[in-house]
């Protein structure tokens, strides 16, 4: 099995493909998909995920906006970086940042699922972009409750810089079924298309190690300490149903940012953009209704 995923075999029936281009930027060679016209909807996918995340979202969103969506670093058919650092939560929001500049754009609303939406705060809070509004989608923006950084990041490094670990991970859960138990314990109930895209994420060492690596060199303890200076609009989704970050998080967040706005969504799990993108469009739309006629 080749280390990272191949466009030309691994692509060909990749969602929303007609979208694809490949951009170098601050040393990556990025895979990012661009579509429609308008104001920039900047959409940020989470850990172990990929820009088949937003595969029905984007179509609904491009007559409204211009999406911009790319596969994070390690991930997907973007290019890992040489070092930890390109991992970590600072440098993964630079790299998005370079690409954006690199393509010209500059984002109306930042929209990030899971760490994604980490991404989007962060990148928002070094001004490097100036959205009118962060949507967070079952953001995960606060350390794992009881457990250590000092502790639990170096023990994942280790894990994360071993290629025997990633591809261990996708002998045990490189499979459909393993992909499904996966999908299930989010408590989101997701189309076969997504299910099988999964899979193949799942099955592929290079991906995998990705996602590993980027859990290793993060670190949340400084997003939360500048949450309160977030100077513009932050809009949580949640899920009811969600059985990755409790929805219960979004009122930790409301605690450190008391203007931070909640948006429940019932019965949804941890991908609710995938299960009701419908949902999804019409929240973002509702920001800019002036630019949606």
């Amino acid at each position: 099995m080749s280390q990272r995923l191949n466009w030309e075999r691994d692509g060909r029936d990749w969602p929303n493909r007609d979208y694809s281009r490949f951009v170098g930027a601050g040393g990556l060679r990025w895979h990012v998909q661009v579509a429609g016209s308008g104001p920039v909807v900047l959409l940020i996918h989470g850990t172990g995920a990929s820009t088949h995340s937003f595969r029905a979202l984007l179509p609904l969103l491009i007559p409204h906006f211009t999406v911009v969506a790319p596969d994070l670093p390690g991930h997907g058919f973007t290019a890992s970086p040489a070092t930890g650092s390109g991992y970590a939560l600072p440098g993964v929001a630079a790299g998005i940042s370079t690409l954006l500049r690199e393509l010209g754009l500059k984002s109306m609303i930042a929209v990030g699922h899971s760490a994604g939406a980490a991404i989007a705060i962060r990148m928002t809070l070094d001004r490097s972009i100036t959205p009118i509004a962060v949507v967070s989608l079952n953001g995960a923006l606060l350390p794992f409750p009881g457990m250590s950084n000092d502790f639990f990041n170096p023990v994942v490094r280790l894990i994360a810089g071993s290629r025997i670990a990633a591809k261990a991970f996708t002998l045990l859960a490189g499979s459909r079924l393993s992909a499904e138990r996966l999908i299930r314990s989010t408590g989101s109930r997701i189309d076969a298309e997504g299910m099988r895209l999964y899979a193949r994420l799942t099955a592929n060492t290079g991906h995998v190690h990705g996602a590993l690596a980027l859990m290793a060199n993060w670190d949340l303890r400084p997003l939360v300490r500048d949450l309160p200076y977030l100077p513009t609009r932050l809009i949580l989704v949640t899920g009811s149903q969600d059985g990755m970050v409790p929805p219960s998080e979004s009122y930790r967040v409301r605690a450190v940012l008391p203007k931070a706005e909640l948006v429940p969504l019932r019965g949804l799990g941890h991908l609710a953009h995938e299960e009701r993108p419908a949902d999804i469009a019409a929240l973002l739309e509702g920001i800019v209704p002036d630019k949606c006629n």
